[in-house]
């Protein structure tokens, strides 16, 4: 697999669960930035909109036959 980008640590707290979801904050361990979300959808969709800016790829490429 090609790695391309910056890992990054994100800090998820989780204060509320109302309609069988999650509400709360998630934070970027770097300290620059802090986030509320509604659903754990918009919680998804914040790290990951995070990760393509970073220019993390977005799927996974497969193997190539013969490799495990």
């Amino acid at each position: 697999m090609k790695q391309t980008g910056e890992r990054e640590t994100f800090v998820v707290r989780i204060l509320n669960t109302q309609n069988a979801t999650w509400q709360g904050t998630v934070t970027w361990t770097d300290g620059k930035r802090m986030e509320s979300f509604r659903s754990a959808l918009e919680l998804i969709r914040l790290i990951d909109s995070t990760l393509l800016e970073q220019g993390a790829p977005d799927t996974e490429e497969p193997p190539e036959r013969g490799e495990a």
